[in-house]
């Protein structure tokens, strides 16, 4: 007897892996801009510490209202295609089945056999069935606000404390290069763990997350730099 092998998808990770590489990525862009530009103001190690610690719990929030909010619409538009589909399935079930026939035939499935591949699959779950080949809702991509929200805040705040940290252990004359270059290996190694986690080569988002964090966090201290003479 032939045995069939247990297959594991990366896709089934897209979930929460993109929730925690946008947490992570903007935990660190974002706090160590904002180090930078008050630094580069000439602000004092504690006034430093101070707008870093306000911005890790202000983006840890924001990260999770966000993420809550975004996703739950997702949710929302999901259950109302669901609900919809439910009640045409209901009222008309006939075109329903020739509906999904044509699916499967548009899919390069001969005609009789998709006809009663749509009524076996409807017999044991027909809005199922319509929601993962009509719809395109299946257990992977279904929307977890949740689980979003959670995960964005709490990378979020592991990003943000990266760059903190590097204040800390820096001597005062030395924090903008160690929170820039310390900071951008941070990217580079976030950008390389995203990437094998997903299954996908490593070089071209190491080099995405880092040069846009290099460029945020650039443009930000020249803001802090000029707005400090100024001031």
């Amino acid at each position: 007897m032939r045995r069939i092998h247990k297959e594991s998808h990366l896709v089934k990770r897209i979930g929460w892996l993109r929730a925690a590489v946008l947490g992570a990525n903007d935990g660190i862009i974002s706090t160590a801009s904002l180090i930078l530009g008050v630094a580069a103001a000439a602000a004092s190690k504690s006034d430093i510490l101070l707008a870093g610690v306000a911005g890790l719990v202000a983006g840890a929030m924001s990260m999770a209202a966000g993420e809550y909010v975004s996703v739950s619409s997702q949710s929302d538009t999901e259950m109302a295609d669901l609900a919809r589909e439910k009640r045409e399935l209901s009222e008309n079930p006939e075109f329903e089945r020739e509906e999904l026939a044509q699916i499967y035939v548009q899919r390069g499935v001969e005609p009789r056999l998709a006809r009663q591949v749509a009524v076996e699959l409807m017999a044991k779950d027909a809005l199922g069935a319509h929601a993962r080949d009509e719809l395109g809702i299946s257990e992977i991509t279904t929307a977890r606000p949740v689980q979003a929200a959670l995960t964005s805040a709490a990378t979020f705040s592991v990003g943000a404390a990266a760059p903190l940290a590097l204040v800390l252990l820096s001597p005062s004359d030395f924090t903008i290069p160690a929170v820039s270059i310390g900071s951008l290996a941070f990217l580079a190694l976030l950008g390389y763990l995203g990437a094998r986690t997903g299954g996908a080569a490593a070089l071209k988002p190491v080099l995405r997350v880092t040069f846009w964090g290099a460029l945020a966090m650039a443009i930000t201290a020249g803001i802090g730099a000029v707005v400090g003479t100024v001031v």
